[in-house]
């Protein structure tokens, strides 16, 4: 029956695989008009999504002459030769007669759609660099390249028109509709390619961004990516002397604010709901060039409290889950905090990682977060679709409250991600006083019903780098940052050091340590008071 049930479902996608690798679509996709290129992007405009190589290679080094049949590759390779971003690296004194002929031999082997050179997200990253990188493909060519070059752009373009809609992931679809935008732009007379994109650009823009205009993801990372893209459309509105979208001008005004709350505010990584150790200071350069602003003063955002000082910096989680569908990067880390004490991570979260699907896994559950688990068990239940985890069940913020004044900080919350199975809140307060330097942790468990007995631990993850060291008393917990020491105690229950994983660079994972507070809870309400102090 399950052979039976496969066979069915696979039939769509089969009878789709053949439509597009008919010739009928092949028809489709070619009706194109004879326009030349005529607005001529700036490849610096490029220079927030590329690394630009410091040494630069001329084209005529290498032999190309063969490079499109080389089955050889692996697949990162292949996306990376044929998304055509190499292009970037070359040395503009490389012959642009070179460069053309490369593009001519794609243009021969890959003419009519086929699942690999075409993929989604390839052919609309091989559209924008052909385009920004005109000085070489375009520049001095015959109209017989020219008419070659920007057919197979049109028609390409038609491609991601007729499915860009089928795709399952916002992040290429915003990359898809960016390209399409270009297109429109660059052949200036094609309104169809700049309506089809501008209105495709204001749903996406409804899509991903919650009434603050902070990602639905909740995902650092993934506004960074948004207002990348965004500044990039808005510079090639701008530079082409097209009128801009007002909707454009509003989504980046919003994804300024986040940015500069969870970054420029800070200049830190926080590591929640998929974020990572990424530089952004290129980033920020690239903003300033070209005379973007961003201002948020407020110490609530996108889910997450921020109070600092110049010294101090104390993060948490204080938001609900996001909606399902927008859940594929979410870790399971409500009221998980991070510390930062003179630019070093005092207490952190792993990070994320998203290659490895049992990594992957790990990196999303509660124990990879510094915050209570209960029984072993994640606040967020996840569930595998299209060998991604998006959230099964998720959680929602029941109370949370601050203060921030000089001498006395105090951050409260409290979640309902233990309900449904132990019927227990978990309920967070974390107070700092300034001129002390120490941090008072009070986490609860709250019985709504009395139950049976169960486990309980608490982890503060360090980074790989900090030193944890056990006094000799077994009541305190040394750590050793770069130049300043901190020691952890708990009043209650015995505390230990254990070994973990961290995930915070990029599709990487090295060992690392936590601080880990474990007991039964036994009583109605459960209070554990923990301490961490400056060693002066």
């Amino acid at each position: 029956m399950i052979y039976i049930n496969r066979f069915f479902f696979n039939i769509p996608n089969q009878l789709r695989k053949f439509y597009l690798n008919s010739n009928f679509y092949d028809k489709k996709i070619s009706k194109t008009d004879a326009k030349d290129l005529i607005y001529k992007p700036s490849p610096y405009l490029l220079s927030s999504l590329i690394k630009y190589q410091k040494k630069k290679f001329k084209i005529d080094d290498f032999s190309l002459d063969e490079i499109w049949k080389n089955e050889n590759l692996s697949n990162k390779d292949y996306k990376s030769l044929n998304n055509f971003y190499w292009f970037f690296s070359l040395d503009l004194k490389s012959s642009k007669k070179t460069a053309q002929s490369v593009i001519s031999n794609w243009i021969n082997n890959n003419n009519k759609f086929n699942n690999k050179s075409w993929d989604f997200d390839l052919t609309a990253k091989r559209i924008i660099a052909w385009l920004s990188s005109h000085n070489l493909t375009y520049e001095d060519s015959n109209q017989i390249y020219k008419d070659n070059f920007n057919k197979i752009i049109k028609k390409q373009t038609n491609h991601l028109i007729n499915e860009i809609n089928k795709s399952d992931y916002i992040d290429d679809k915003l990359i898809g509709c960016a390209s399409i935008i270009l297109v429109g732009l660059c052949y200036k007379n094609e309104k169809v390619y700049l309506s089809f994109g501008t209105t495709l650009l204001r749903k996406i823009s409804k899509f991903i961004l919650d009434n603050s205009g902070f990602p639905k993801s909740r995902n650092i990372q993934q506004l960074i990516f948004y207002l990348k893209y965004f500044v990039l459309i808005r510079e090639w509105f701008k530079e082409s002397q097209i009128n801009l979208p007002e909707h454009i001008e509003e989504t980046i005004y919003y994804l300024g604010q986040g940015y500069a709350y969870v970054w420029q505010n800070t200049n830190i990584n926080f590591l929640f709901n998929g974020n990572n150790n990424s530089n952004n200071i290129d980033f920020d350069h690239y903003l300033k060039r070209l005379g973007y602003k961003f201002k948020n003063e407020n110490q609530e955002f996108g889910g997450y409290t921020i109070l600092k000082n110049k010294k101090i910096c104390l993060i948490m989680d204080t938001g609900s889950s996001p909606n399902l569908k927008y859940s594929v990067d979410y870790q399971a880390g409500a009221l998980s905090f991070e510390i930062v004490s003179n630019g070093n991570k005092l207490i952190t979260n792993c990070g994320y990682h998203k290659k490895n699907i049992k990594l992957n896994e790990l990196s999303k559950s509660s124990a990879t977060q510094s915050t209570l688990i209960i029984d072993d068990n994640s606040s967020c239940k996840f569930t595998k679709i299209n060998k991604s985890l998006f959230l099964k069940t998720g959680l929602k913020i029941i109370q949370k409250n601050k203060i921030f004044e000089k001498n006395y900080w105090k951050i409260s919350c409290s979640h309902d991600g233990y309900i449904k199975k132990y019927n227990s809140i978990h309920e967070r307060e974390i107070e700092f006083y300034p001129e002390q330097m120490a941090f008072i942790g009070k986490d609860k468990i709250i019985k709504k019903k009395r139950n049976h007995k169960y486990k309980f631990d608490i982890r503060f993850h360090v980074e790989p780098n900090t030193k944890l060291m056990k006094t000799q008393d077994n009541k305190t917990i040394l750590i050793q940052l770069k130049d300043e020491g901190w020691k952890f105690t708990c009043d209650n229950y015995d505390i230990n050091i254990d070994n973990g994983l961290y995930f915070g660079i990029k599709n990487l994972h090295s060992a690392n340590q936590n601080i880990f507070i474990s007991g039964i809870s036994n009583n109605q309400i459960e209070n554990i008071r923990w301490e961490i102090k400056k060693i002066k």
